[in-house]
Formats: structure tokens, C-alpha cells, sequence
């Protein structure tokens, strides 16, 4: 737990520092559109997600590796530097801290919140359109909502916004009523 928290406090203080200099060259959306790509081909690729967190590779190797990606993907220079720069620091490892740091911070900057959504299912558009809307009642701000599809959850809703989990899953509600049980 300790070492997921740093990682959070050192992915925060690269973000904002990747930030400040996206916003100062009036590049957050791009920077933006580039992490995201970046998270996206570390979803879809368990060598890539290896490189990054593994310390088997040597700086060198995440470096390497890490502009290999960025030139394929055709990232901005700025983005391109940054990666560069954190595999040379050793801090390829807080890479998914980083790019959901700089995510808050963005549609922070953006004046939006930013919502993960954690279904049992894929949603219906219509199922979709109709959350976004709760959402932006319920926190009075337009969210930007990433969903991802997990089917141990076995049904209803998780949604983190921030720090606050709000979670309306079947399995947790399973597990509350299986401790209650057990209690009795």
C-alpha cells in the first residue's frame, strides 16, 4: 500500500510538472490525446506494460522503447521529451500515475470532472447517455467518464470520481450481506 501511494505522490508531481509545460506551450489537449494513446497500447500490449514497470529493463531499454512508441504513435515533441526524460529519471514505473494525474488535472483545467465508470457489462449508448446525465446532476459539472468492463463486479454500477468511490455493484452488496450474516 505504501508503494502504491508513492507512486501516486511521485506520478502527481510529474504530471504537474508535464503540465505547467503543456499549458505554457498551449499543449494540454495534445499532450492529452498522446498519454491516452500511450495508456491505450499499455492496455492492449503485456510487453509494453512489462517494459514500463519491470526493473529487469535498464533505463536505457525503457527509454528506447518508450520513443519507439512515441515515433510510431507520431506523439509531440513535448510528450516525446517527457517520456525520455522519466525513463531517464528511472520513473518509467509511475507512468499510469502520471498520465492519470495529468488526466485530473486537464479536465480540471477543462472545467469538467473526470469520472471512471466499472460495469459488469459493456453499457448501451443509451445506458451511457443516461449515467452522463446523473453524473452531471449529481456533481454539478459535465463529466468526462472512462468506462472499463469488469464481470467479476457481477452486475449494477462502480464510479470513481477523484478519491470517492461510490459503489453500487452486486458483489459488493453480496459481500455486505454475506459479513452480516456472519455477524449474526
Amino acid at each position: 500500500m505504501a508503494d502504491d501511494t508513492k507512486a501516486t505522490e511521485v506520478g502527481a508531481r510529474y504530471a504537474l510538472a508535464l503540465f505547467d509545460l503543456a499549458k505554457d506551450q498551449d499543449l494540454v489537449a495534445t499532450v492529452e490525446a498522446d498519454l491516452k494513446t500511450l495508456k491505450g497500447f499499455s492496455a492492449e500490449s503485456a510487453d509494453l506494460r512489462t517494459l514500463i514497470v519491470s526493473p529487469v529493463f535498464s533505463a536505457e531499454d525503457k527509454a528506447k522503447g518508450l520513443a519507439a512508441v512515441a515515433d510510431r504513435a507520431e506523439f509531440n515533441p513535448l510528450t516525446k521529451k517527457f517520456l525520455g526524460f522519466i525513463a531517464a529519471q528511472r520513473r518509467a514505473s509511475a507512468l499510469p500515475a502520471i498520465i492519470t494525474s495529468f488526466q485530473a488535472l486537464s479536465a480540471t483545467y477543462r472545467g469538467v470532472v473526470s469520472a471512471q465508470v466499472t460495469t459488469a457489462i459493456k453499457l448501451t449508448a443509451a445506458q451511457a447517455k443516461g449515467l452522463q446525465a446523473a453524473l452531471r446532476q449529481a456533481l454539478g459539472k459535465d463529466p468526462e467518464i472512462e468506462t472499463r468492463v469488469d464481470p467479476s463486479i457481477l452486475g449494477g454500477v462502480k464510479v470513481r470520481v477523484g478519491s470517492r468511490l461510490y459503489d453500487a455493484s452486486l458483489k459488493s452488496k453480496l459481500d455486505s450481506l454475506k459479513f452480516a450474516l456472519k455477524r449474526a
